[in-house]
């Protein structure tokens, strides 16, 4: 098995190498020693800004062909006690070297008793559902095809998820190889032909399967190259080919990080991944790209594998993409073996990227794991998202302004609220105030779930109240929140929101109808989300509106809320996320280009051209970065400068005069990011918000 381990620690490392580029204080938690903030941080949870439903498929895990203990029921017992609810097979990269018939992976270790079936076994155990990695490396789409017969004809196992291959950007293609890719064309559009050849072999075995393209994360290498001879990136040229042929993108998610509070810090990035990865599904994957779903199918923390960072990491990451409506996250990895070992907060990492340990030691037996199929502490992490959330619960807007505190909150079908914290400090407890907004906890002193530094298991007790609670530091806390009193007759909320229009001030939004509760439904509320805040944007008895008086160039998450003629109100509708565009005519254009990337920095273009009646002598152009991790690194034809994320940009002595109708200059800068890089839609030039031209 270490031969196979070894193989997936040393990916890893070659993926890190490229990613480089209220109330007073309640009882104190039991264990907590650290003396807590004087000043309580405040927590705010809005359960009427709703977020994603959780799906059925939510909480994942990966299992490998390597692993002797994949089937075994010790392992599959420990897994469904966690709650792990889909599983994924074969194991990373081996998918590109596995074949299904003869149970043989080319070049690499295959354990005893990791086939198909005993694989299945394992996850029908605990009526999980698998994901399967049909072979695109060295396999072809008539072996991927005879794999589904096997699987959903011969043996009914009913086995719905299919990713075609396992990082395949990672072929050569860009420079960096770890994936196996027998193919002489690698380039991204190959690997959507076979998508496409796959697809159709696959389903016309059968058609209720749901097949996966390999993707980049955006902000993470590959992300914003273009290969010699591509039409654009890996993701652009994959979604304009097999888009049609697909029901769902694969994505893989190492943050890295030179510190576990880096590495902890990273997780602010997942609002604005989702956000790109979803614009670059509409941007490119043809007619009804709406219906395709992200996974997250490989990710793991880089400081701190198996201690406390990975806990904190695994829940907040989790519960990040989970509210941005991602259908499953996997952790990486079951079991994985042995790395560099360490002393993090206090406790022994041992640089394993698994949830359970192998049982090894390094070289020489210096030091070893812990027994066989001990729970390290994203283990615990993740049996706790098990009593976080459930099938059917709505996500819901929680937040705080402390940067070492994140909050995470989901609404229940029965009424109650549950309230996950996490607390990334590893050396202060935080002593925290809850505010609610939609719902009124009862009195009561909550159940509260905690895993603690060094802790090898979850405690539940019923301490403090809804209003205020002390946190461990390095800590989950979850709160389990009951209604103060039951609302019954509440209408039903509106089904997903779209836009029919989008304009730079104006948005015309419209849903489904809600069923009526007790009362016949009064009018229909729009809600947007700013921050842990709803503003009312409108309402209207019918199921459209235009919002009016929004900002050009600005991203919206809005929300559509029933109330009835008692005054009731629903649950909130999906989120609706949308950006206004720049005026349709204004006296000023502005063309911005990303002429050209590497993968954490690029050369930018600014065309600036004066479209109005009177000529401009003297030009100050502004705009803001849209998030923190965007740099300007150096600039021309322009003078340039940061403050924050606002960018100010005059003109030189050589291009300050801009004839009227049509006079126009540029300005060139070299940007960088280590997040995923959101361009800019919004310049204002001496003050007036300029068109923007494609």
């Amino acid at each position: 098995m270490q031969i196979g381990l070894r193989r997936a620690v040393s990916r890893r490392a070659v993926m890190s190498t490229a990613l480089l580029l209220a109330a007073g204080m309640s009882a104190a938690v039991p264990g907590v020693a650290a003396a807590a903030d004087p000043v309580p941080t405040t927590v705010t949870v809005n359960a009427r800004a709703g977020l994603a439903t959780v799906p059925d498929t939510a909480l994942g895990v990966n299992d490998a062909i390597w692993d002797a203990e994949l089937g075994t029921t010790a392992v599959s017992d420990l897994l469904g006690a966690a709650g792990a609810q889909m599983i994924r097979y074969p194991g990373g990269s081996y998918a590109d070297i596995y074949h299904w018939r003869d149970h043989t992976a080319p070049g690499g270790y295959v354990a005893p008793n990791t086939d198909f079936d005993t694989f299945m076994g394992s996850v029908r155990r605990i009526h999980a559902q698998p994901m399967i990695i049909a072979n695109y490396g060295t396999g072809t789409a008539e072996e991927a095809a005879d794999w589904v017969r096997y699987a959903n004809v011969t043996k009914g196992y009913g086995a719905k998820y299919w990713t075609i291959g396992n990082e395949n950007y990672g072929n050569g293609h860009y420079g960096s190889a770890w994936e196996a890719d027998n193919h002489a064309d690698k380039s991204p559009r190959a690997y959507a032909e076979g998508v496409v050849a796959f697809a159709a072999a696959m389903k016309a075995v059968d058609p209720t399967i749901k097949i996966g393209a390999v993707l980049t994360t955006p902000g993470n290498w590959p992300d914003g190259l273009v290969g010699s001879g591509d039409a654009g990136t890996w993701n652009q040229v994959v979604l304009s080919v097999a888009g049609p042929s697909i029901d769902f993108v694969d994505l893989h998610w190492y943050p890295g990080g030179g510190t576990a509070a880096e590495s902890l810090g990273k997780t602010d990035q997942i609002d604005d991944i989702m956000y790109l990865t979803r614009q670059q599904l509409a941007r490119y994957a043809g007619a009804g790209a709406a219906r395709i779903k992200v996974s997250f199918t490989e990710l793991n923390v880089g400081v701190g594998q198996n201690t406390q960072p990975g806990a904190l990491f695994l829940a907040d990451a989790y519960s990040s993409l989970l509210d941005n409506g991602v259908f499953t996250v996997q952790w990486w990895n079951v079991h994985n073996g042995i790395g560099t070992v360490s002393t993090v907060a206090g406790q022994t990492d041992y640089g394993d990227f698994g949830l359970l340990s192998s049982g090894g030691c390094q070289t020489g037996g210096t030091v070893c794991e812990p027994a066989m199929n001990t729970p390290f502490a994203p283990y615990h992490a993740l049996s706790l998202m098990k009593s976080f959330i459930r099938p059917g619960d709505q996500l819901v807007r929680a937040g705080t302004g402390d940067p070492l505190l994140s909050a995470h909150a989901a609404r229940r079908p029965n009424g109650d609220l549950a309230v996950l914290l996490v607390n990334k400090d590893p050396d202060n407890a935080r002593a925290v105030s809850l505010q609610y907004a939609g719902y009124s906890p009862a009195a009561a002193a909550p159940t509260v779930i905690s895993f603690r530094n060094g802790d090898t298991g979850l405690s539940t007790a019923a301490t403090g109240t809804a209003a205020a609670q002390t946190l461990a530091p390095y800590s989950l806390t979850l709160l389990v929140l009951h209604p103060s009193s039951p609302v019954t007759g509440a209408p039903g909320a509106p089904g997903q929101p779209t836009t029919t229009a989008i304009g730079a001030t104006t948005a015309t939004i419209a849903w489904p109808a809600a069923p009526a509760g007790g009362s016949p439904i009064a009018k229909y509320e729009v809600h947007r989300q700013n921050g842990t805040t709803s503003e009312q944007l409108g309402e209207t008895p019918g199921t459209s509106l235009q919002v009016a008086n929004l900002n050009p160039g600005t991203r919206y998450t809005v929300n559509v809320i029933t109330r009835d003629t008692a005054g009731r109100l629903s649950w909130s509708s999906p989120p609706l996320t949308f950006t206004t565009t720049s005026p349709a005519t204004s006296t000023c254009t502005v063309r911005f280009t990303d002429v050209n990337d590497w993968g954490n920095g690029y050369v930018g273009n600014i065309d600036i051209t004066n479209t109005g009646t009177y000529p401009i002598n003297g030009w100050t152009l502004t705009f803001t970065w849209p998030t923190t991790w965007q740099t300007v690194n150096g600039s021309w034809n322009g003078n340039w400068t940061q403050t924050g994320r606002d960018v100010k940009i005059t003109n030189i002595d050589t291009n300050g005069a801009l004839a009227a109708s049509g006079g126009a200059t540029s300005t060139g800068f070299v940007g960088g990011y280590n997040g995923p890089n959101v361009l800019p839609t919004a310049f204002r030039l001496n003050g007036t918000v300029c068109t923007v031209a494609a």
